[in-house]
């Protein structure tokens, strides 16, 4: 029986290194702005959006309430506090930033923090800042194979021009949908 006068609650949380652009996502998704200065996130801040979305297991319309967490970035946060902010995670958006090329082996040990608590989620793999074309030193290639290695698909995505942004969400809870 599809739930579809209930609204489904989905915890999303967005994994990568500092300066990657997980909060510039979080606010061009819900919001639709973008902000060229940088403030770095101070522990946790937990964004609430409302979604219709056609399930693709049923075919049903759903309401589904996001609540999308965001994490700063630093290496000794993912490890002290992981347990308490991965809980309960459904799915991830995991991303790198095109021109970091360290940001992108990183999520390595992002992932292995988050599903040591989660056991295996659906993840997709964002290489953030594409519209940085001069600066890029991450090919796509070497993204879809960091993801396929994840058995996850990768999208390239621009916080500042909107770029996926809302795809990537998209995806990633039709695939949380297709799981349950």
């Amino acid at each position: 029986m599809a739930q579809t006068e209930e609204t489904r609650k989905l915890k999303i949380c967005l994994i990568g290194d500092v300066g990657v652009g997980k909060t510039s996502l979080i606010r061009r998704y819900v919001l639709d702005v973008f902000d060229d200065k940088y403030i770095a996130t101070i522990g946790t801040k937990v964004t609430k959006k409302d979604i219709d979305i056609k399930n693709p297991t049923t075919g049903a319309q759903e309401k589904v309430t996001l609540l999308i967490w965001d994490i700063m970035g630093q290496p000794s946060f993912r490890e002290v506090l992981r347990e308490a902010y991965f809980y309960g995670v459904q799915g991830s958006l995991a991303v790198c930033d095109v021109t970091s090329k360290e940001s992108l082996g990183e999520l390595r040990y992002w992932i292995k923090a988050m599903t040591a608590t989660t056991g295996k989620v659906p993840i997709v793999f964002l290489g953030n800042k594409c519209d940085l074309r001069e600066e890029t030193r991450i090919p796509f290639q070497d993204l879809e194979v960091f993801a396929k290695k994840n058995d996850s698909p990768a999208l390239l995505s621009s916080a500042k021009t909107g770029y996926n942004v809302e795809q990537a969400f998209q995806t990633l809870v039709e695939m949380m949908l297709s799981t349950k």
